[in-house]
Order: structure tokens, then C-alpha cells, then sequence
């Protein structure tokens, strides 16, 4: 007799809540009662299993769960490599002195009255210079941290400017997690997913910048206290070469940028370059015990460890270049968060509670809306940004290629709230760690980050207003409103030309402007 055959349903209401409250439940849990394990990879281990026992429940076998966990991760293989080799491109800046020494530079032109908006773009450039806010923060984030004290500045407003910072420059970067998981969960190039977020974090940062320069015209200037900035300033002068071509590793990362280069060729590139200026610069500082393949590849895999200064605050800096080995907290998360959607999304708890919505979506302003607060919704229940990339993009994918609209709007959105918004909750792996290093709950520094705020807002309402889109065919509406030709961003075959022509037929209905208008 043949094997029946399994019954596969949707879970219902309850059923797709469990997993999410899970998770929700034992992080706060973690974070605010017991205080002992503050991590978020055993809670996602947890719920990964509810998430299953569930599907199970709902007729799949574990092997078709399992599947689904496979799937999501192997989507994201590229960004979990690429997270391996950040980890060189971060010791290896410290060590060519090129993070030192934008450090150094930069506090020599912070006044009282520029803090802030020099500040915030210091942060940026550092979060663009080793692909990771987590890193700015706990580097130049606490540097400033000490510099506003000495200033007078509120903390509160400081720690505001650090987070906007560090978070522009991690999602500009080619070299950040986030970054690369966005574009890889969207099926996009990661070049055409940095282009499109130029066109909504670029206004903002700006629109920021200029906030934090009028508060900053009303810092009282007789609270500065000098001495902390020099006491940073000596400490890293002593122990390293600080003349400008230690900065080539940084140009060299910004010319790979420009020219497309794949991001793991364009890694490897940054790294050899400053290994090689560390060298030739840094020998008398770094490489003490001498320069041998084994000693370079201590350095890569361990960190800088042989630079100790006596100040604080930049003995913290120089302690987070971890290496590969400091980056294996954030892949093993990157794993199981990716892994803990792909169940999600295999059992159906995501089609139950989102896929309703979805159907109802028919305007590219109300699926960009969706899409973010479904990010922020998983935030903020799933505690982890990694989630609020990854559970959205496949629930939401096919939706923007029946809108006709590029895969890189997609993986944009993504981040406007999925990154950006991370840090907001103290409950959330992001909060919780930015809370621990800049000594202040996420409530606090919250009014005062002011690119984090103001992101999804700005890319909500203009694309409600049918401008800053990127279009399947590859043309962009500007923010003027005028659509102009340009190169498709990366997508797959299939879903390409289902865009493309949704695209044609939308313009044919007048439901989207042809180019040239």
C-alpha cells in the first residue's frame, strides 16, 4: 500500500506566535533578569527548535525544516565569508596606523563648537573603514565618549552622534555583515544595494549633520577640558608612525568602492596594502618581535596585541581589533539567526502573520512601509538586526518584482530599518551591546540618533510621493521626480524578467513614469 501523504497547513495565530515569543521572551529574560548569559545564540538555538516542533506540528517533516534552515544559510554564505576576512581588515588597519591615525587627526580639528558634526563624520569614515558599527563604537565611539565629557556636551546628545555615525558608515561599507547580508538575502549585487542606499542615507546623514551643528553652536565652550583629547592624541603618537601615507589602506578601500570591485577580492586587496604599509611604516611599533608569514598570521587570526600605550581609551580602541578570531561571535549569530528564519519561514509562522498583508500591498510606497515596519517588528520580537534583514526579504521578494521594482529597493528598505533601528531597543543584541559600551540605555541616546530616526521616515514618504526609486529595468526616480535610464541592479534570471515585465505593464496602466518624464 502506498505511504500516505503528509498534510501540510499554515499554522494558525497562536502557533506562529510561539516561536517569536520565544525568542522575544528569553532574551528579555537573558538581558534584564538573570544577567548571567547575555548573548542571543542560545535563545535563537531554543526557538529554532520551537520554530520546528511547530512545523512538525503543521505536517512537515524535520527534514523539509531542516531544509529550510540550509536554504537560508546557504543564501548567505557570501556574507559569512566575507565576515571572516573583516576581521583581518580591521587588525590590519590598526596595524598600518590607519585607523590611529584618522583617530589622531581627527580629534586635532574637534572644537567645542565642531564636536559633533566632525565627530559624526569621523565615526562614519571609520564605520565605512572597517565595515562595522559595533567596532566604531567601541574604538572612536569611546574616544568621543571621553572628548565630550571633557566638552561639556550632554552625553546622551554624544552617544546620539556616535550611533548615527558608525551606522552610516556600516551600511555604506562594502566590508560590513549587514551590509552584505542585505544584498545576498535580496539576490542583488552588493555594489547596486550600496548605490541604492546612498539615495536615503545620504540625505539623512546630511539633514543630521546639520542638526548637529546648530546644537553644537550652543555648546558652552567653557566646560572643554583639553587634556583628554591630548592625553588620546600623545598616547597614539607615541606608539605609532602617524604620517599620511598610512592612511593609502583607507584610499584603497574607497577606490575599490568606486570600481566595483567583488567584495571578497576587494578585502583581500585592503589587507595586503596595509599589511604591507604596516610593514614599512609600523615596524618599530608592531612588529617588535619581527616580520615572519607566521607573525603576519597572528596578527590576522588574533588581533593587535602588541601594542600597549598606558592611556585607557586607546588601549580599549587597539583591543578590538580581534581579528578573525573576534569576528566568530558575530558569524556563529549570523548562522543561527539566518537558520532560525529559514524555519520560520519553512513552517509558515511568517506567511501566517505578514502573508495577508502582503496581498494587499499594491503601491510601491505602501510594500517600502510594510517592509520597514515588518523589519522594525522583528527588531524588536526577534532581538537581533540579522532578523530584521533576513525574515523579511523572502517574505516580501516577489512582491516588489510584481511592482516592477528593483531587487537593490528591496535590500535598501532592509536596512533603513532593519539595521538602523537595531540599537534602539535595550532588550536586542544590538542594544544591549551599544548600550555596554557607551554606559546609557538605548532610550536615552534614542531622540538624539538623529540618521537612525530619521532613515525609515525619509524613505517612506518619498517613495509614497513616487520619487527615489530604483525601477527593475534599472532606471532611478530621482528625488526631483524625474526617472532617468541607467544599469539593472542584480537579481535572479527568472525573477528579472517577471519585474521587468510587470514594469512595462504598470507603465502602460500609467501606474509608474517612464523614462524621461
Amino acid at each position: 500500500m502506498d505511504k500516505k501523504e503528509r498534510t501540510v497547513r499554515l499554522p494558525n495565530l497562536v502557533e506562529a506566535w510561539i516561536p517569536i515569543v520565544t525568542m522575544a521572551g528569553l532574551m528579555l529574560y537573558c538581558l534584564n533578569v538573570d544577567g548571567v548569559y547575555v548573548d542571543a545564540h542560545l535563545p535563537l538555538v531554543v526557538s529554532m527548535c520551537v520554530a520546528c516542533v511547530i512545523g512538525v506540528l503543521c505536517g512537515h517533516t524535520f527534514q523539509d525544516m531542516l531544509q529550510g534552515m540550509i536554504d537560508r544559510v546557504y543564501n548567505t554564505l557570501e556574507a559569512i565569508l566575507i565576515l571572516c576576512t573583516v576581521g583581518f581588515l580591521v587588525s590590519s588597519f590598526m596595524a598600518a596606523g590607519t585607523i590611529p591615525a584618522m583617530i589622531y587627526y581627527g580629534l586635532r580639528l574637534l572644537t567645542p563648537k565642531l564636536f559633533l558634526p566632525v565627530g559624526c563624520i569621523l565615526c562614519a569614515v571609520t564605520g565605512l573603514a572597517c565595515g562595522s558599527s559595533w567596532t566604531t563604537t567601541a574604538t572612536v565611539g569611546l574616544a568621543f565618549v571621553g572628548i565630550g565629557a571633557g566638552l561639556g556636551i550632554n552625553p546622551a546628545l554624544t552617544a546620539g552622534m556616535i550611533i548615527s555615525g558608525a551606522y552610516v558608515g556600516d551600511k555604506f561599507s562594502p566590508l560590513s555583515d549587514t551590509t552584505n547580508l542585505a544584498a545576498a538575502v535580496s539576490n542583488t549585487g552588493l555594489f547596486d544595494h550600496v548605490r541604492a542606499m546612498v539615495s536615503t542615507t545620504g540625505p539623512t546623514f546630511l539633514i543630521a549633520l546639520i542638526l548637529y551643528a546648530i546644537l553644537g553652536i550652543n555648546v558652552d565652550a567653557s566646560a572643554y577640558d583639553p587634556t583628554v583629547a591630548q592625553g588620546i592624541e600623545e598616547a597614539i603618537a607615541a606608539n605609532f608612525n602617524l604620517n599620511v601615507l598610512v592612511l593609502i589602506p583607507l584610499i584603497v578601500v574607497i577606490v575599490v568602492c568606486i570600481v566595483k570591485v567583488p567584495a571578497l577580492p576587494g578585502i583581500i586587496l585592503s589587507v595586503a596594502c596595509a599589511i604591507v604599509v604596516s610593514i614599512v611604516f609600523q615596524g618599530g611599533h608592531v612588529w617588535t618581535d619581527g616580520v615572519s608569514i607566521g607573525h603576519i598570521f597572528d596578527l590576522l587570526h588574533y588581533g593587535l596585541s602588541t601594542v600597549e600605550t598606558g592611556n585607557e581609551v586607546v588601549d580599549s580602541i587597539l583591543g578590538k581589533a580581534g581579528g578573525m578570531d573576534g569576528t566568530m561571535w558575530t558569524i556563529n549569530l549570523v548562522l543561527l539567526a539566518v537558520a532560525y528564519g529559514g524555519a520560520l519561514e519553512r513552517c509558515g509562522c511568517v506567511e501566517k502573520l505578514f502573508g495577508g498583508l502582503k496581498h494587499k500591498l499594491n503601491s510601491p510606497g505602501s510594500l517600502v512601509t510594510a517592509t520597514l515596519l515588518t523589519s522594525v517588528f522583528c527588531d524588536a520580537t526577534m532581538c537581533d538586526q540579522f532578523l530584521g534583514i533576513s525574515v523579511p526579504a523572502p517574505l516580501y521578494a516577489d512582491k516588489y518584482d510584481e511592482l516592477g521594482l528593483a531587487r537593490n529597493t528591496l535590500s535598501r528598505t532592509l536596512e533603513d530599518a532593519g539595521t538602523l533601528w537595531s540599537p534602539m531597543f535595550p532588550w536586542t543584541g544590538c542594544g544591549a551591546y551599544q548600550s555596554a559600551i557607551l554606559g546609557m540605555s538605548p532610550f536615552t541616546y534614542f531622540p538624539f540618533a538623529f540618521v537612525n530616526l530619521i532613515n525609515p521616515i525619509y524613505a517612506a514618504i518619498t517613495v509614497y510621493l513616487g520619487r527615489n526609486i530604483f525601477w527593475a529595468d534599472g532606471s532611478y526616480t530621482n528625488i526631483l521626480g524625474k526617472t532617468r535610464a541607467g544599469s539593472p541592479a542584480g537579481a535572479p534570471e527568472e525573477a528579472h524578467k517577471i519585474a521587468v515585465a510587470a514594469l512595462e505593464e504598470r507603465r502602460a496602466k500609467g501606474l509608474a513614469p517612464k523614462i524621461g518624464q
